[in-house]
């Protein structure tokens, strides 16, 4: 949703979000676009955007290091005021995401762009259709390519563009407000400059992230949960993955219900990968899955480097998981000959036990959270506001599906 809410940037009129989750990065998004002087109004899960009659080409200072948004708004700054200057950026510690991708893509459209110790300065008349090809089909450098052609002048062509299906939702948004964008095969997408965009109104589909997260969480607890308002076609990767384990699934328009079977789940072998394969931000709850799942799973990361940074705050928890800096359970990735420690080995069923942990990142906030579930004893997890910031109102979750969890001040 933080996308579409740049993306509404670009709009002559108002535009409105609606089902957005209240999470942390809306707020944060909201605070960066007021301060450039757009108007954002958030009423519950409806959000309305709209220009302001002066844009503030810079973000401020203060944004420094807290998401990745920052650097999609180098393009819609650069239509909307000639020059833009976006802080570095942060998120989760989870491997580098560099941002020479999207450096280099505004450099071939024209542009002037200057990276420094402080942030990335940028500066164009206008921008100019091209032909770009990505070294890595970027979700973030897809994103940016995409805002950044609605408006240049000519038509751009970009060659190995992630696909996934939050990228083609923001492509959907951008169509509505008018962009000529055209979504061809081998991960080709093709964008013809307009002179303007309107505002437009959209309805968000359930995070697919969010979605899996429950139910795994119903899995490992030998439980079963019914999720509403994620479609099937954004899980089908995943649901085949946690039914060859043994989960049992009901499937129908309105919910997804998985319920784990009376002889428990059994190991796996998984490879994360790029859409349409095994979305890396799942494998951080199956990372708890296979700690109760009976025999040796192996967990292979092949999209972030350090996706892996949480495995010690389990470790702690009693989960017996090994990582190794080779490419285990799948052919060989671009991290094989690194120092990249990004194969898992997973020991189940593991007795867990409950601990005082610091949670480092959103995923694996929410990992820990499962974790503490099935430990003998209470859990203190410390740095909750990870999970805060990118899950709908995760508590209430929580105890709706019969956690006992509280949450000190």
């Amino acid at each position: 949703m933080s996308k579409h809410m740049v993306a509404a940037m670009l709009g002559s009129g108002e535009s409105s979000i609606h089902n957005a989750p209240e999470v942390g990065e809306v707020e944060i998004t909201a605070a960066m676009l007021r301060a450039l002087g757009i108007h954002v109004e958030i009423s519950g899960t409806e959000i309305r955007i709209e220009q302001g009659t002066e844009i503030e080409p810079r973000v401020p200072a203060a944004f420094t290091g807290l998401n990745r948004i920052p650097i999609l708004m180098l393009g819609p700054l650069l239509h909307l005021a000639g020059e833009a200057f976006v802080p570095l950026v942060g998120g989760d510690p989870i491997g580098r995401r560099p941002v020479n991708f999207h450096v280099e893509a505004l450099r071939a459209m024209g542009a002037e762009v200057e990276v420094g110790d402080t942030g990335i300065f940028a500066k164009a008349k206008r921008l100019n259709g091209t032909r770009i090809e990505l070294p890595y089909p970027s979700v973030g450098a897809t994103e940016t390519v995409l805002m950044s052609a609605v408006l240049a002048e000519g038509k751009t062509v970009l060659k190995n563009a992630a696909m996934e299906p939050e990228v083609v939702e923001l492509a959907l948004f951008l169509q509505r407000m008018g962009a000529r964008i055209e979504l061809s095969p081998d991960r080709r997408i093709v964008i013809e400059g307009v002179e303007r965009l309107r505002g437009a109104s959209t309805w968000l589909t359930g995070d697919r992230i969010e979605a899996f997260s429950y139910l795994a969480a119903g899995l490992v607890t030998q439980g079963e949960v019914r999720v509403h308002g994620c479609p099937q076609d954004r899980l089908v990767t995943a649901i085949t993955t946690l039914a060859r384990m043994g989960a049992q699934f009901d499937i129908n328009d309105e919910y997804l219900c998985a319920t784990a079977p009376p002889e428990g789940l059994r190991s796996a072998a998984v490879q994360t990968d790029t859409h349409p394969g095994f979305m890396t931000d799942w494998q951080t709850p199956l990372m708890v899955l296979f700690t109760q799942s009976h025999g040796m799973s192996v967990l292979h990361e092949t999209v972030f480097e350090n996706r892996l940074v949480y495995v010690p705050a389990l470790q702690k928890m009693g989960c017996e998981i090994e990582v190794f800096d080779q490419c285990l359970g799948g052919p060989a990735c671009r991290y094989h000959d690194t120092n990249a420690r990004h194969s898992a080995v997973v020991r189940g069923v593991s007795r867990l036990k409950g601990a005082d942990v610091t949670l480092p990142d959103i995923r694996a906030g929410f990992s820990a959270v499962l974790a503490a579930a099935v430990a003998d004893g209470p859990s203190t997890l410390r740095g909750v506001h990870h999970i805060e910031r990118g899950y709908h109102r995760p508590f209430e979750q929580f105890v709706s599906l019969g956690l006992n969890i509280t949450r000190q001040r």
